[in-house]
C-alpha cells in the first residue's frame, strides 16, 4: 500500500517544527515506546475534520492493526465520515439551476453529488431508492468544481445513504445492547478506525461533548446506549490506558476527567458513593494542537494550580486565552504539549514508535499540502470503501450476546 505514494518527507516535517515541539515529539515517541514495551496501552482522542483530511484517522486504523493503539474516542462526525469511506470525491452544481428549494440550500447556493461509477450506483439502488431524475439533471449541469472532502456529508446520494443506514445500525445496537460504534464497525472498511477496531476487538466510542455532528449518525449514537453507560465505558477505556494522545480535539477536559476521574476531575462523589472510578495520576497526556497557548498553559502549571487553590479565575491568573481543555492538561505532571500541524506530527510519531518497536507500517499519513499528502488522499478515495450493510448483517447473525 505505501508503495503507491512513497514515504513522506519526514525530515521536512521535522524541520517545520520549532525546537520545543521537536523535543516534545521525541518525548512522546519515547513515552509511547516505553509503554508498549512493558505491555501498556495507548488511547487516542480525536476530533473530526482535520483528522479525516490529513489521513490521521486512516493512520490510527493502521496503528490499531499493528497493536500500537488500543482504544479510541472520537466524534460522531468522524463516525459518519468513516461509514462513508473517510474521504470521497464530489462535484458541485448551481442549486438553483438544479431546481432545488433555495431556502434549504447551504451557504454558497450549491448542491453536491458524490462521484460514483454506474456499478456503484446500481449496487446502491439495491439498498435504497435513488432519484434518477435528480442524478441525470445534475450530470448535465456545469460542474462548479470537483474536490476531495470528508466522505458522505452533504453530497447526494452518499450523505443521505449514511443518514438512512444509521437508523438500521442503531436498531441493531439497541437490540444487542451495544454502542452504535461497535455495530457500525462490523460493516466498516478495515482502513477506518471503526473497521480496524472491530477486527481486533478494540473499543471505539464517541465522547459526550462530541456527540453533536454527523446528522442522524450523531443522534443514533446518542440513542444507542444511555449517557451514563457511555460515560462509564469511556472511563474504563481511559483507566486501562497509560498514554492518552489528543489530536485536534476540543473540550478534552470533559472527556478525560469526566464524572469518574479522581485526580484532576470530579470523581470524588462517584467514589464516595461506591461507584467505579479511575485516576489520571501517573498517566501521560500528549496533545497535538496548533495553539501555542497550550504550551504556555503547561509552562504556567504552578500559576494555574495556585489560581485553582485560591478559587480564582484561571484565565486572569495565566493572562492567556484559556480554553476549557487546558485546565486539567495544564496541571497534569505528565502532559506533553506538541504545537504543530497534525498532518506532520502524526507521521513523525507513528514512524518513530514503529521503528523503535520493530514494526513495519503499511500506511503512513502525510500533510495534505504536500505531494505525498495529495497522493495519500487519492489513495483513500480509491481504496477505503463505504459501509457494507450486508457485511454488518452477516456479523450480526453470528454475534452471540451471552458471554460478550
Amino acid at each position: 500500500m505505501s508503495n503507491l505514494f512513497g514515504v513522506p518527507h519526514l525530515e521536512a516535517f521535522w524541520a517545520s517544527l520549532d525546537e520545543s515541539s521537536q523535543q516534545a515529539v521525541s518525548s512522546a515517541i519515547q513515552k509511547i515506546t516505553d509503554v508498549k514495551k512493558r505491555g501498556g496501552k495507548v488511547m487516542v482522542v480525536t476530533g473530526s475534520g482535520p483528522n479525516i483530511h490529513e489521513g490521521v484517522t486512516t493512520l490510527i486504523a493502521e496503528l490499531i492493526r499493528v497493536g500500537i493503539v488500543d482504544a479510541v474516542s472520537t466524534s460522531s462526525a468522524v463516525i459518519a465520515h468513516e461509514m462513508a469511506g473517510s474521504l470521497d470525491r464530489v462535484f458541485r452544481v448551481d442549486a438553483q439551476a438544479l431546481g432545488m428549494d433555495m431556502d434549504k440550500m447551504p451557504r454558497g447556493d450549491v448542491f453536491e453529488f458524490t462521484c460514483m461509477s454506474d456499478e456503484e450506483i446500481a449496487a446502491l439502488k439495491r439498498e435504497m431508492p435513488l432519484d434518477d431524475d435528480l442524478l441525470e439533471r445534475g450530470s448535465k449541469l456545469p460542474k462548479q468544481n470537483e474536490i476531495i472532502k470528508a466522505a458522505g456529508n452533504m453530497a447526494y446520494p452518499m450523505g443521505l445513504r449514511t443518514e438512512r443506514v444509521a437508523h438500521e445500525v442503531m436498531g441493531l445496537a439497541r437490540m444487542y445492547g451495544l454502542p452504535f460504534e461497535t455495530v457500525a464497525g462490523w460493516g466498516c472498511d478495515e482502513h477506518t478506525m471503526l473497521g480496524a477496531a472491530a477486527k481486533r476487538n478494540v473499543p471505539v466510542l464517541v465522547t459526550i461533548p462530541q456527540m453533536i455532528g454527523g446528522g442522524a449518525v450523531g443522534m443514533s449514537i446518542g440513542d444507542s446506549i444511555p449517557v451514563s453507560q457511555r460515560s462509564m465505558r469511556i472511563s474504563r477505556m481511559l483507566a486501562d490506558c497509560d498514554v492518552i494522545i489528543e489530536s485536534a480535539v476540543a473540550l478534552t477536559q470533559e472527556i478525560h476527567d469526566g464524572p469518574f476521574e479522581c485526580y484532576t476531575g470530579h470523581g470524588i462523589w462517584a467514589w464516595w458513593s461506591g461507584q467505579a472510578t479511575y485516576n489520571l495520576r501517573n498517566k501521560n497526556l500528549i496533545r497535538i494542537d496548533l495553539d501555542s497557548n497550550l504550551r504556555r498553559a503547561v509552562e504556567l502549571n504552578k500559576t494555574v494550580q495556585e489560581a485553582i487553590d485560591k478559587g480564582l479565575p484561571k484565565t486572569k491568573a495565566a493572562k492567556i486565552p484559556f480554553r476549557m481543555e487546558m485546565s486539567a492538561f495544564a496541571r497534569h505532571e505528565g502532559s506533553i504539549p506538541i504545537v504543530g500541524d497534525i498532518g506532520k506530527v502524526w507521521p513523525l510519531i507513528a514512524s518513530g514508535v514503529a521503528k523503535n518497536l520493530g514494526i513495519e507500517l503499511e500506511f503512513l499519513s502525510a500533510s495534505q499540502d504536500t505531494a505525498e499528502g495529495t497522493a495519500m488522499r487519492e489513495w483513500i478515495v480509491g481504496n477505503v470503501k463505504a459501509f457494507d450493510r450486508e457485511k454488518m448483517l452477516a456479523h450480526a447473525k453470528e454475534y452471540k450476546i451471552i458471554g460478550k
